[in-house]
């Protein structure tokens, strides 16, 4: 028997214990106090009906009285000596199959009759294991005695106890066995639940199929769906932690280059090879460090940075981009075209300096990677948002070795050579995703043979004019 059943047996054993024993007491000590009480009620409430009758109908009516209440109904003279009427009523009420071995009305008893006044008497009959319960009032020149035999309760409340005893047996028993039926429908769904937390505690993200149509089959559920977040959550949480692994390692890589070359450099200075350029190999390898750490630390301000967003002309912040990078375009022999014939309002309510961070991105990224001369670049409105897009050409084999998902990740780089001039740090894109997701943008890159697109939308804002 498991734990649950041993505990909801005891728990119903002594719950059934208790009610006995409180059922035992209560027939025991005040059952008979209460019986007498409402005897002694009853009679009290007959004898005031009498008391408002007369003498002559009392009597004519006696039997039927007797008969309706269940009393006894007997008279005498009221005038009589204290045995002539302790024997009148005697008699009349062995007459009615009352026999009394103590029955005696006293001198007192008689003498407060005699002054108008109700006496109640009750007269134990030890032998007959009863006892009468008597009301004596005055009628004229009668006493009447109103009267009702009751038997001892002893007996009978030793049977009724008797009998609950038997009774609580029977109940206890059957309880075991409906416990034990009860229990396993509960049990057994339950130790289900227990193996399934157990195995979800153990990462292994098992489901329980159970059909209570209660309680039991919510937490089922409940369960089931716990199972479902945890097993996401532990992916992402690895995937994150593999990406942590990764970005360490990258770090490592990008900063364990440019420190060799300081170390060699600096040893050759000291050693007398300095060719009047090592100093400006040192600088450039600090340089090249200080601004991948600029890059980090701006990495990770951007995640926890809360953004200040107001409304301004995104065109007008594109078109002072792109100026910057006139002389470049030229020197490399290259066609940028902006094209904002579906653009109709051209204010976004963003950032404006992250904003540019993003646009500073992908046009260099553009510049650097283009396969072609031509970049195009496009602005609409697309229902209440506007929409950036660039698009250039990309090497060939670069559409079939290149990750796309996952571009976005620090340190990840087009370029797998890590040549500076071409690939960079690999930082730049996950900066953009981070600025792009605090403004709730809907953003990504698209691949098709040799031309690569990215894209991101801005929540326009409609400006009222005065």
């Amino acid at each position: 028997m498991n734990k649950l059943s041993k505990k909801l047996i005891t728990r119903m054993s002594l719950a059934l214990c208790i009610v006995f024993v409180l059922s035992f007491v209560v027939n025991t000590f005040f059952l008979p106090k209460y019986f007498l009480y409402e005897k002694k009620n009853n009679l009290a409430h007959l004898t005031a009906q009498l008391e408002q009758m007369d003498t002559a109908r009392l009597i004519s009516q006696a039997d039927e009285m007797e008969h309706r209440y269940g009393v006894t109904i007997v008279k005498a003279g009221l005038w009589d000596s204290i045995e002539q009427i302790n024997y009148v009523i005697k008699m009349e009420l062995n007459r009615k199959s009352i026999t009394l071995s103590k029955f005696w009305i006293t001198d007192e008893s008689l003498v407060s009759l005699r002054e108008g006044q109700v006496v109640k008497k009750i007269f134990n009959q030890e032998k007959l294991k009863s006892s009468f319960l008597v009301t004596l009032m005055k009628k004229d020149n009668f006493i009447v005695a109103v009267g009702e035999s009751i038997s001892y309760s002893t007996d009978t409340i030793q049977i009724v106890n008797q009998f609950n005893l038997y009774i609580a047996i029977g109940a206890l028993i059957m309880m075991v066995v409906l416990s034990g039926l009860f229990t396993r429908t509960i049990v057994g769904p339950l130790a289900k639940l227990k193996r399934t937390a157990e195995d979800i505690a153990n990462l292994k993200f098992n489901k329980v199929q159970i059909e209570t149509g209660d309680e039991i089959e919510s937490l089922a559920r409940s369960i089931n769906g716990m199972s479902d977040k945890l097993e996401q959550a532990q992916q992402e949480l690895e995937e994150k932690n593999q990406n942590l692994r990764t970005f360490i390692a990258d770090i490592s890589h990008e900063l364990k280059t440019p420190l060799s070359l300081i170390k060699a450099y600096g040893s050759g200075i000291r050693d007398g090879l300095d060719d009047g350029t090592y100093l400006r190999v040192i600088e450039q390898q600090a340089e090249n460090m200080a601004m991948l750490v600029d890059q980090l630390l701006e990495l990770s301000k951007l995640q926890t940075e809360q953004y200040v967003m107001h409304a301004f002309d995104f065109q007008q912040l594109l078109g002072r981009t792109l100026e910057k990078y006139r002389v470049n375009l030229n020197q490399q022999g290259l066609n940028l075209t902006a094209d904002d014939s579906n653009l109709e309002v051209p204010w976004v309510l963003a950032n404006e300096p992250k904003i540019e961070m993003v646009l500073n991105n992908f046009i260099t990224n553009a510049i650097k990677y283009t396969s072609e001369s031509d970049i195009r670049i496009l602005i609409e409105n697309k229902a209440d948002m506007l929409k950036f897009t660039i698009q250039n050409g990309i090497k060939a084999h670069m559409s079939d070795v290149m990750q796309w998902d996952r571009i976005w990740e620090p340190f990840y780089v087009m370029e797998s050579s890590r040549n500076k001039k071409l690939s960079g740090t690999g930082l730049g894109l996950s900066i953009v995703r981070s600025i792009l997701e605090k403004h709730q943008s809907q953003y990504g890159v698209e691949v098709a043979g040799d031309t690569i697109t990215f894209y991101f939308t801005l929540q326009t804002h409609f400006v009222t004019l005065v």
